[in-house]
């Protein structure tokens, strides 16, 4: 394989179309088949096999003049095919009838340019979404993948700080992966599945730069990895002979949106602006050769933010400094950020084509602001990326290798917004029961991957009624990460105490001689698969493939526990002891006893049977197993605490936990920062130690699925039946034990947990651990009319009942409040809605104008609770959960009106309005989750207090095509 062509990459962006070739009613032997794409000139040709079947694969997205030639006769037709998508079309010259299959069996369905085609004979459950519907429904933020909710399954999230993230469901959004142009986008480090998306309100790629994607929730190929939810494969604009251009500005502000049902309350308003705009351009540099692509686009916001005290209190029960600082309550929180992208390809010859892209995102922005945290609290935050990609792709006869060698370069870095010391007020009956923060803030990181990697991808379609794919990986990660939390010593009050002298006080310090707080892993990744797609008549297609990937990550690999560290965790008579359930030699690492996880064997089979051998009525399902990975962000930290300890001392005579960091009498002294330095070295404890497991496994999936695609007339329906289960995610577990082993004293299964009783020298133990799992069953119902322009409109309705649980509510890695994960128990996937409806249109109205709506409808979904009302006491609480008052947790209703002037021969004007949340439905973000202490219910318990934007949002659009 590695001797046809050079080391290059997945083509799973890349089209196939395939099919028989029939001359007067008899397979055609002799014949040849040419694919012209009628936008670049790009052109692709293949010869007929024995049977008259032919397969011209690797073939960019995009409308094609297919041209036959047979028998010394010859037939063209004009057909579009979309990203990923695998059609059928059946040629024939001398009379004979020429059908293709994709969206539907006649040739009119395939040949409307623009026109996406949905697959019918796949058996993965894919959704495609159009570069019509990018550029024509309503949306908030130039987002693409806010699109993919429209998919049965899917669900695009905007949390109360704006940042937003896309899960599929009920995996965290860890567990997916996005393909551009075929190359993964994956966070290696941080969460959110994609690179750049972990807290951040910006954009992972300029929408004006995607033509259009695919969402394939379950049953992928075995060219996909690391992941274990959703693949979404998109593909990037190109030029084409002719230049073209556009360009956007977007505008919203505090006078084009509703007042929150907060803001009426106070009275107030809180500032507000959304602007974005941009330009791309393209066109030839050698004509059917050589073409360009470039695009920018820029964000800018200014988003409201809600100061919500905790504990249950309000604003006017806080001391009076503190309600000056928070004024009226409301904030703005500031973001930019800037996107680039530019493309050019070159086609040599039909067989070598060449394609070279890069992109480069920067992005400021304020966060950590809002909530129980104030201004000064708040966090200054910058992501930055930079990704290139140079394409290779080589075809000949039966043979076509798609190559990809590729850089990429991303840092994530938050700083604290002050410096000085924090202000934690807490309730009276808690030690860190946060009411306020105000003051400087504890976040310190440097984090980041950058690197080099290749990939290769070869077919092979001469073996008849197959189609035989196999690929190999290899990239060369540097993972890093550099944290000091807290960066600022933080000082906790009690409000039913003294307001001037602190309970306790936390810090951080680098210890000396100890590293320098951060970490570095130079990883190798590898992979290999091989995948076969069987035509085994025309009515059955199977699919078989196995991938094996596999990770080499030196800073666990090669840690080596320090000596101190080991000789005090066997000397513990609590935690080295039978009771306490931890074995501390698996976590003890001598630098030669861990091995990387090699079991990642992930085996993928699938089927697709057409009843009718007429692309009508199909059946399909799958099998298979898909691996994710364990984020550098958790392992790292094994190595940076080590050498940055974290300290705590209660003061008198407020000292509610013996044994953290004992009993001081208060010195208005420990406000200097050298002066607890000197307290931290005086006494040589407090240093909290994370140790990770020495047989860490890779998060997986396993997922099944059956379904059934109809085509009926202009309608596609599809109806499947899945059943996920998810293991083995990562999780941290407090290691510590009280001197007989036990984790909690008898009575009790909640407090008090054994926080400060760590081993001899050091303070608390935080263990590594795989573990956390998730079970969903789920009914996707996805009906569909795809838009063209003959007829003028288009809908889509999608509809996904889940049955979900978890025995751990996802995202959350740390589990300290019980000794094991089994003792959380199982309990409804948090956040997951069982019922969710997404409906879409779009509708060409006369004069030009077109229409377009998005309807989404989703039902309330379980939230976590500390239950203390029904307990006894304090000691003995529970997790609980709840579901908020009403049937529906979520409605929104979005319209745009778009209308489109010629201000020239070559120049087009274009006016947007969009209005979004027309009906201004309140949708909250946030409850009041305080059931209430033991027997003492919280009257305001599932109360809203806080609510998600949107309210009823007018934005309005200039643009300028040429």
């Amino acid at each position: 394989m590695l001797g046809v062509a050079p080391a290059v990459f997945a083509q799973s962006t890349a089209a196939t179309i395939r099919g028989q070739v029939s001359a007067d009613s008899a397979p055609a032997t002799d014949a040849k088949v040419t694919a012209t794409n009628v936008a670049t000139g790009l052109t692709r040709s293949v010869q007929s096999n024995a049977s008259g079947g032919y397969s011209l694969a690797g073939l960019p997205p995009g409308t094609y003049r297919i041209e036959v030639s047979a028998a010394g006769q010859t037939s063209s037709q004009t057909v579009t095919v979309a990203v990923g998508q695998t059609a059928t079309l059946n040629l024939g010259v001398g009379g004979v009838a020429e059908t293709a299959a994709g969206e539907a069996t006649d040739l009119e369905a395939v040949t409307v340019q623009g026109t996406m085609l949905t697959e019918t004979k796949t058996s993965e459950i894919a959704t495609y979404v159009s570069q019509k519907q990018i550029d024509s429904l309503p949306q908030g933020t130039r987002n693409f993948l806010a699109f993919a909710d429209t998919v049965p399954g899917m669900q695009f999230q905007t949390a109360s700080d704006g940042s937003t993230k896309i899960k599929s469901g009920a995996q965290s959004a860890n567990g997916v992966n996005v393909f551009i142009d075929g190359v993964g986008q994956k966070n290696y480090v941080l969460q959110g599945g994609v690179s750049g998306q972990d807290s951040s309100r910006g954009n992972p790629f300029p929408q004006s730069a995607i033509g259009e994607y695919k969402v394939i929730t379950q049953n992928y190929k075995a060219e996909f990895d690391q992941l274990s939810s959703a693949a979404i494969v998109a593909t990037t604009r190109s030029g084409s002979n002719n230049f073209s251009g556009s360009f956007f500005w977007d505008y919203t502000d505090t006078n084009w949106r509703k007042s929150t049902e907060f803001e009426q309350r106070s009275n107030t308003k809180a500032e507000s602006k959304d602007e974005q705009y941009g330009i791309s351009f393209g066109g030839p540099i050698i004509q059917d050769q050589a073409h360009f692509f470039v695009a920018y686009e820029a964000k800018e916001y200014e988003s409201p933010r809600t100061i919500i005290p905790g504990r249950g209190y309000t604003i006017d029960e806080l001391p009076g400094d503190i309600q000056a600082q928070i004024g009226t309550g409301f904030l703005t929180a500031p973001f930019k950020e800037n996107l680039y992208f530019g493309k050019v390809d070159w086609a040599f010859g039909d067989n070598h084509y060449f394609e070279l892209t890069a992109k480069y995102r920067d992005e400021v922005e304020v966060t950590n602001i809002g909530g129980e945290n104030l201004p000064s609290y708040g966090t200054d935050k910058v992501n930055d990326e930079t990704r290139v990609d140079l394409r290779y792709q080589f075809n000949t006869g039966n043979w076509l290798n798609d190559a990809h060698l590729i850089y990429e370069d991303t840092s994530w870095g938050p700083r604290p917004s002050t410096s000085g010391r924090g202000y934690i007020l807490t309730d009276v009956t808690g030690w860190n029961d946060v009411i306020i923060r105000t003051g400087a803030g504890p976040d310190y990181q440097n984090k980041g991957q950058s690197g080099y990697g290749f990939q290769d991808d070869l077919t092979f379609t001469g073996w008849e009624g197959h189609t035989v794919k196999m690929g190999v990986k290899y990239k060369r990660i540097e993972v890093s990460a550099q944290e000091q939390s807290p960066y600022n010593p933080a000082y906790y009050y009690n409000i039913g105490g003294s307001l001037t002298q602190p309970i306790h006080v936390r810090f951080g310090l680098p210890i000396a001689g100890v590293g320098d707080n951060s970490a570095v892993s130079r990883n190798n990744q590898f992979g290999l698969y091989i995948q076969d797609d069987w035509e085994v008549n025309d009515k059955l297609i199977l699919n078989f493939g196995v991938r094996w990937d596999y990770e080499e990550s030196p800073t666990y690999l090669d840690y080596v526990t320090p000596a101190d560290v080991a000789s005090s965790l066997r000397s513990s008579t609590a935690i080295n002891n039978p009771n306490s359930g931890v074995n501390v030699e698996d976590y003890i690492s001598d630098g030669n006893n861990r091995k990387s996880f090699k079991g990642a064997w992930a085996p993928r089979l699938g089927f697709s049977y057409d009843l009718a051998a007429d692309q009508r009525h199909v059946i399909y399902g799958g099998a298979g197993r898909s691996y994710d990975r364990n984020l550098f962000d958790n392992l790292q930290l094994e190595l940076t605490k080590a050498s940055f300890a974290t300290y705590d001392f209660a003061f008198q005579p407020s000292c509610p936990v013996a044994g953290v960091g004992g009993c001081l009498a208060w010195d208005p002294s420990y406000f200097d920062p050298a002066v607890l330095a000197g307290l931290a070295s005086a006494t040589g404890a407090g240093r909290e130690v994370f140790m990770l497991k020495n047989e860490l496994k890779t998060p997986y999936s396993d997922q099944f699925s059956l379904g059934m695609r109809n085509a009926l007339g202009d309608w596609m329906t599809d109806v499947t039946i899945s059943h996920i289960d998810s293991k083995d995610g990562f999780a941290f577990l407090l290691g510590n034990r009280r001197p007989d082993g036990s984790f909690f004293p008898p009575g009790s299964t909640w407090d008090p947990k054994p926080w400060g009783q760590g081993f001899p020298g050091f303070g608390n133990l935080i263990l590594g651990t795989n573990g956390i799992e998730t079970r969903s069953n789920a009914l996707y119902v996805k009906v569909e009319k795809p838009y063209t322009p003959s007829s003028g409109w288009g809908a889509t309705f999608a509809y996904t009942y889940t049955d979900a649980e978890e025995n751990r509510q996802a995202g959350e890695v740390f589990s300290l409040d019980k000794p094991t994960l089994a003792d959380y128990g199982w309990k409804k996937a948090g956040g997951v809605s069982p019922h969710r409806f997404v409906a879409t249109g779009i509708y060409d109205a006369p004069w030009g104008i077109t229409v377009s709506g998005k309807l989404t409808l989703a039902t309330q979904a379980p939230r976590y609770i500390t239950n203390c009302f029904d307990a006894p006491d304090f000691n003995n609480c529970s997790f609980d959960q709840y579901e908020p008052d009403g049937t529906l947790g979520f409605k929104q209703f979005d319209l745009a009106v778009m209308k489109q002037w010629a201000a020239s021969s070559n120049v087009k004007l274009r006016v947007r309005a969009d209005v979004l949340n027309v009906f201004d439905w309140v949708n909250y973000a946030g409850y009041d989750d305080w059931r209430g202490g033991p027997g003492d219910a919280n009257l305001n318990f599932g109360t809203p207090n806080s609510q998600s934007l949107p309210t009823r949002t007018f934005k309005l659009s200039f643009g300028l095509d040429w």
